[in-house]
């Protein structure tokens, strides 16, 4: 097992790559690719860098030299022969070849497109413009680069002792979460927290410490090459990415209203079985489900990741009724925000009503709050997103309005099109 103290304390050398490989990314990022590679590859998509956390100044923290030096050293990666083997000849969510052979030939020749980067108000102002397929890569290894950055620039005074201390600490809070979280009947969990994760070292950590504590109600890690390297189940289904770009193409509102649809009925050409996940809460929940075709209620389940689960679930239930669809036979996976306490509710809140799963994130690989002077580990909320497509700009709803995005007049015309109404807010910590 990794000495992680000892290596961060040699990050001190002046570069260490942060990531060191294209598949350092979540499962959802590589089958939305392939998706997008088919059906929009010449769509032309800004992503940009959000801090939602405007009290973490990264611009202060985070020296631009070094920022630059992992971004650029980022481009100059390419598959590896054993990556592309295991993309092109593992079994995945029980089918084999999942990455088409004109997919994985794009992919192999692959590299990154360019960046734009600049400072203002003590933030980073980081941008990508390109064609969809290549741009939409860049989200992954950004925000991880940028939270390990900000972890380096906390650990950078520590001595060695102090360091050993700190991760004693930091492990020994995760294994009591993992000895909870053990006693939960019928548990199914998997980590999704590439995004926002400590580090690449502590992310790996973690699922080796999930394995080995959950054993089989461990169900894999989102993280593709840590899924590679310990030999997991790589998890992951589709984001918010898809519909928000879809309906920044729409040429019409009633082509906007039909826009999230369009996107899963694209996606149900491709996939069977637990790929076919609704992601409901783009452009709210309710109005989704309310006017959501007969056939998506046949799918497999459905993942909840903004607003009140409880109320969210419970919403997903209702609407599989009225279809004449049985709950218990239907998977809700939950992903917003989560940590122990919340995931013993849902779990008992909903165990035996529907097949209950857990994406655990943040709080799964980045959970050092209160471990040193001034909580300068503790995590935040930073994201990538989709910002323009073919210059137009792209707007998130979401269940809970603080994660609203988009441009005032825009984000107005999506909520009459959609039929949103009053949404309840609630405080965006991760």
């Amino acid at each position: 097992m990794v000495d992680i103290a000892t290596r961060v304390y040699n990050h001190k050398w002046k570069i260490d790559p942060i990531v060191r490989s294209l598949i350092d990314t979540d499962f959802y990022k590589l089958l939305m690719c392939q998706s997008i590679f088919r059906n929009k590859p010449r769509t032309d998509v800004t992503f940009s860098l959000i801090n939602r956390t405007t009290s973490v100044r990264l611009a202060d923290l985070i020296d631009e030299g070094e920022l630059r030096e992992q971004l650029d050293h980022i481009r100059t990666l390419r598959l590896s022969r054993g990556e592309s083997t295991w993309l092109r000849g593992n079994t995945f969510y029980g089918k084999r070849q999942m990455f088409r052979p004109g997919f994985m030939e794009w992919f192999e020749g692959l590299r990154l497109p360019p960046y734009h980067l600049e400072k203002h108000d003590g933030q980073y102002h980081l941008t990508f413009e390109g064609k969809w397929p290549e741009v939409m890569l860049w989200e992954i290894p950004a925000l991880s680069t940028l939270m390990e950055l900000r972890t380096r620039a906390a650990l950078k005074d520590m001595g060695r002792f102090e360091l050993q201390v700190l991760y004693a600490r930091a492990m020994t809070r995760l294994w009591e979460k993992v000895e909870r979280l053990r006693r939960i009947d019928g548990l199914r969990l998997a980590d999704f927290g590439t995004r926002r994760r400590h580090s690449f070292l502590w992310q790996d950590w973690c699922v080796q410490a999930l394995m080995e504590g959950l054993g089989g109600k461990f169900t894999g890690t989102s993280n593709c090459l840590i899924a590679y390297r310990r030999e997991t189940e790589a998890i992951g289904t589709n984001a918010h990415e898809l519909p928000m770009v879809y309906s920044a193409l729409a040429d019409s509102n009633e082509e906007l209203a039909q826009a999230p649809y369009q996107v899963l009925a694209d996606w149900h050409e491709e996939h069977d079985g637990n790929l076919r996940i609704i992601l409901p809460d783009t452009y709210g929940t309710e109005g989704f489900l309310r006017n959501a075709p007969d056939w998506l209620a046949s799918w497999t389940g459905i993942r909840i990741d903004s607003g009140d689960p409880v109320a969210g679930a419970e919403t997903a239930i209702r609407w599989w009724i009225s279809r004449g669809e049985d709950p218990r036979e239907k998977l809700v996976i939950f992903s917003d925000g989560l940590d122990v306490d919340r995931i013993e509710q849902l779990h008992r809140h909903f165990a035996g009503r529907v097949k209950v799963s857990f994406g655990w994130g943040t709080m799964l690989t980045n959970d050092f709050r209160g471990l040193v002077a001034g909580d300068t580990l503790a995590p935040f909320s930073l994201v990538c997103k989709a910002v323009s497509a073919n210059g137009r700009p792209t707007v998130k709803l979401s269940d809970n309005p603080n994660k609203a995005m988009g441009p005032p007049d825009e984000i107005a015309r999506y909520k009459r099109v959609f039929g949103v109404g009053a949404q309840v807010a609630e405080e965006v910590l991760v």
